[in-house]
């Protein structure tokens, strides 16, 4: 059958290619070109939108067809000195079922916009140039296929010099196409998108199990390490030593903590936004530290999580830590979201593009459970502890210790929020106080030899790195110069680092203290103009921007420039001095 499908097609083809040669090809689809910028500057990139208008009636396939032989619709800019195609995005297409096919075949019909990312050549001199955009494509209606042709448009582009102010145009145009996650021409996507290639590769069950195990992984990044004592005060502080109410506990927490990372794949698949960007927003942030010091105060005993006793008693007796602990998770999973791995690149990369709400919570879901497993044990385990001593004084100190956790916490989430002049001192100075409340005024469980040894040298730990972060620090970096939109033509024979880093992030800090610190990549970066970008604020539209302009998914990002001004690495995540120092040894 299917062989009778395709020569009936063939037939169709050639039927229409005969009557295209005797000048009766009808013009059947209409281009309009738009830009995105009155003026783009000489190496930089701009957008192009493409309004296709196919007659009533017919479509187009897609840009990928189901039947090797159909002919797929392409959208390109012929070879140009001054201009490079670097990304194409097509727009979602649908099935249509033809009377001459058995099977829907990948169609566009009406008004579509297609989108792409064009390069401007770092040398082309200020001036107004002609680009042309072709679109090659094969009209077929119900009964018959028009043979294949191109329609061309050609929009004028002035290249400005850096003195001249460039304004955004068409913005209601460039609403309908999607280029944020656009990558760059110095990487092939093979190389720079490894996790979207491997989940493409495998089937779905495959993907799912890669998927849980970059979320085990993610027990391994700094963001997730508060998660630890948090989970062993909470569970074991409530459990009253019953292993199946730790066990359904447990499992409640990674609900939570799935349903906060779910929500976040249908986000990032509708909008492609930066991975826990809401955490940039000042009302988020508040509200999230509000949660933190609320949850602080039920470990200090003024109430506790508990629900309506009419639900209680239909769901056969819950009890009160059960509803904590699906609260727990979910306020959790949010601690966790500014760890912005290689892996949640990649898959916030993927999610976006294939731009399905379902498939980014079933990723996501997968994810936050991989991310949550080790916790159930955890509980459990941390519970067995807190089995040890059966008196309730006990187990109240304990929750008292990591109420003060989690009012650092809250604290720590404020930090961007506050003015510079004061930031540097709230967490030690907090840490100091915490320790002398601790050793002086805190009498529960004193009693208990164990816990009071235990909570004296906690508390002259966090009083000792509480002091030793107030002392000025002489500690030597990288020599680095806020970013400006004029950086890039300061390269001048020169490479280029350029570190995207955001003040509540955790590994950024990392890069700080650890690789931008080492003596020897100190030495080589004096051979770079080096740049901080501030992403903090993302919201603002000097943030937004960059973050458009660099294609910055989360933070760090780090971006090795050569002489040329062409990207050579892009870095994700952190990275050690050693492996840090080897990259860049290796720009010219």
């Amino acid at each position: 059958m299917k062989q009778i499908q395709l020569f009936t097609f063939i037939v169709i083809l050639f039927t229409a290619a005969s009557f295209a040669q005797f000048g009766l090809q009808k013009d059947l689809v209409k281009v309009k070109t738009y830009q995105s910028f009155d003026k783009v500057y000489p190496g930089t990139e701009f957008k192009l939108a493409l309004e296709v208008q196919v007659s009533e009636g017919w479509h187009i396939n897609s840009d990928k067809p189901y039947d090797e032989y159909l002919i797929p619709t392409s959208l390109m800019v012929p070879e140009n000195p001054s201009f490079k195609l670097t990304k194409v995005s097509y727009p979602k297409p649908h099935d249509y079922k033809f009377s001459f096919s058995e099977s829907p075949l990948s169609v566009w019909e009406g008004q579509v916009y297609f989108g792409a990312l064009v390069q401007v050549d770092s040398n082309a001199a200020p001036g107004v140039y002609s680009l042309v955009v072709e679109l090659e494509y094969q009209a077929c209606n119900d009964m018959s296929c028009q043979a294949p042709t191109s329609v061309i448009d050609t929009i004028n582009i002035e290249v400005a010099d850096k003195t001249s102010p460039v304004n955004t145009i068409n913005e209601e145009i460039f609403k309908k196409i999607d280029l944020s996650l656009t990558q760059t021409s110095a990487t092939s996507k093979e190389e720079s998108d490894p996790i979207s290639n491997a989940l493409e590769r495998q089937g779905l069950i495959i993907g799912l199990l890669l998927v849980f195990l970059g979320g085990l992984a993610l027990n391994l990044t700094p963001c997730v390490y508060p998660l630890i004592p948090i989970t062993v005060g909470y569970f074991g502080g409530q459990s009253e030593g019953s292993t199946t109410k730790l066990f359904f506990m447990g499992i409640l927490f990674i609900l939570g903590l799935s349903v906060t990372y779910s929500a976040i794949g249908v986000i990032t698949s509708l909008t492609g936004a930066i991975f826990g960007a809401l955490l940039q927003n000042p009302i988020v942030i508040l509200i999230i530290v509000a949660i933190m010091l609320a949850l602080s105060l039920s470990m200090f005993g003024l109430y506790e999580f508990k629900l309506p006793d009419s639900l209680v008693n239909k769901a056969g007796g819950a009890k009160a830590g059960l509803y904590g602990a699906f609260f727990m998770g979910l306020t959790m999973g949010i601690v966790a979201a500014p760890c912005i791995g290689p892996f949640v690149l990649g898959l916030v990369t993927y999610v976006a593009t294939k731009q399905d709400p379902f498939f980014g919570f079933l990723l996501f879901f997968v994810l936050a459970v991989g991310l949550g497993t080790p916790y159930l044990f955890l509980a459990i385990f941390s519970g067995k502890i807190k089995k040890l001593p059966r008196a309730g004084e006990w187990m109240d100190a304990v929750k008292h210790i990591f109420g003060f956790i989690l009012i650092g916490m809250a604290l720590y989430f404020l930090l961007p929020l506050l003015p510079n002049s004061i930031s540097g001192y709230v967490l030690p100075v907090f840490m100091i106080g915490t320790a002398i409340y601790l050793l002086f005024f805190e009498k529960l469980a004193n009693s208990v030899k164990g816990f009071k040894i235990f909570k004296i040298v906690f508390s002259i730990l966090i009083m000792a790195v509480g002091i030793y972060a107030l002392i000025p620090s002489d500690t030597n970096s990288v020599e680095w110069k806020s970013f400006t939109e004029d950086a890039l033509a300061e390269i001048s024979g020169r490479g280029m680092i350029i570190d995207f880093y955001a003040d509540w992030c955790i590994p950024c800090k990392e890069l700080d203290a650890l690789t931008f610190s080492d003596p020897e990549v100190i030495a080589l970066s004096k051979e770079f103009e080096t740049y901080k970008a501030d992403m903090t604020k993302s919201l603002s539209p000097e943030v937004e921007s960059l973050r458009e302009r660099f294609k910055i998914i989360g933070v760090p990002t780090v971006l090795i420039l050569n002489s040329k001004g062409e990207e050579v690495e892009r870095i994700t995540g952190f990275v050690n001095a050693r492996e840090f120092y080897k990259i860049i040894s290796n720009v010219n």
